[in-house]
């Protein structure tokens, strides 16, 4: 195995990825000259694909703005209000679309409930790569997920001004614990840059985005969008209670998988740390986070469900794409690590 690689945030900005379209070239091309330059116009939204190639890399291009931006581009890009105009446009045809797709799931706590249960023959991802996944494509896992994984918590805490009392008070708790308890060797983040340099992979930051698929584009603006606008707080919490409340059994197969593999103590360490940690924070999340909330502006309660439901739809979707590809033998990224 190589020498371990430098972390994520030894790489401030990341490089700019290739197009896979239109839209996306027009938003590449405007990154690449003076801010107040021409960009792509909102109608040119209306007839894309939103769970497509071209939107989705068009919205992240858009939205990486807001993290660490892009090497050589002008940081003034972020609130250029021609930009700003298309990212409207792309975020509504992505919602619409969403909202399509998870109508009827307006009850928070029977979509709570939904999220406590695992199958009794469970036939996703983690499933796989715990009883039959191979090394490759437990590197092909972490190069998809580390355009989460290197963001993990970031976009959810841009709801935490928005929230008050009790809801504030747990939801900082959950996040103290995603940045490390104030050290920062444990910062999750920092943690997953660790596995995948156990698994021979390039922490830098951003590096995977060209081979990253549609599918996993869709999963990490889905928070992206969330947390950037307030009227969505509650839908926001709601995606943060999907990944909460999940994560604890899905992390207990996928340090199973790491072991059984041979693929590093880090890698391996990367999951078992979730399973104890999120089992408690799912607890927190559902009795004071989302209790909190829900006494405070009750209101939101259908904004929540909203929030799991496109969570859980999305990271499906991302899942029947892992499996069909590797069931028949063939790559998930859309070029080979």
């Amino acid at each position: 195995m190589p020498d371990r690689i430098p972390g994520p945030e030894t790489s401030p900005e990341g490089e700019l990825p290739g197009a896979r379209g239109e839209l996306s070239q027009g938003v590449l091309d405007a990154l690449r000259g003076p801010t107040g330059g021409p960009a792509p116009q909102p109608r040119e939204a209306r007839d894309a694909d939103p769970f497509g190639d071209d939107l989705q890399l068009a919205l992240y291009l858009c939205y990486e703005l807001h993290y660490r931006g892009f090497r050589g581009i002008d940081a003034a890009w972020e609130w250029d209000p021609g930009l700003l105009g298309l990212r409207a446009a792309l975020e509504r045809r992505f919602l619409e679309a969403l909202r399509e797709r998870t109508a009827g799931h307006l009850d928070v706590h029977d979509a709570l409930d939904e999220l406590l249960v695992e199958p009794v023959d469970g036939t996703g991802v983690s499933y796989f790569l715990k009883d039959e996944g191979q090394l490759w494509q437990l590197r092909e896992y972490a190069a998809q997920r580390s355009l989460y994984h290197l963001k993990e918590a970031d976009p959810h805490a841009w709801v935490i001004p928005r929230l008050r009392g009790r809801a504030k008070a747990a939801f900082v708790a959950v996040e103290f614990d995603e940045f490390g308890g104030g050290r920062a060797e444990r910062v999750h983040a920092r943690l997953f840059a660790d596995l995948m340099a156990d698994l021979g992979l390039d922490t830098t930051y951003g590096r995977y985005v060209d081979a990253a698929s549609a599918e996993m584009l869709a999963v990490v603006n889905l928070m992206s969008l969330l947390g950037l606008h307030r009227a969505h707080r509650g839908a926001l919490v709601g995606h943060f209670a999907t990944v909460e409340v999940t994560s604890s059994p899905g992390s207990r197969r996928l340090a199973e998988a790491m072991r059984r593999t041979g693929a590093g103590p880090a890698a391996e360490h990367f999951y078992a740390e979730h399973v104890t940690a999120d089992a408690v924070h799912e607890q927190i999340v559902r009795r004071d986070v989302i209790g909190g909330l829900l006494a405070d502006e009750p209101s939101l309660a259908p904004d929540i469900a909203f929030g799991i439901a496109a969570t859980t739809w999305l990271e499906d979707r991302l899942g029947d794409r892992l499996l069909a590809a590797w069931r028949s033998g063939s790559t998930s990224l859309r070029a080979q690590l």
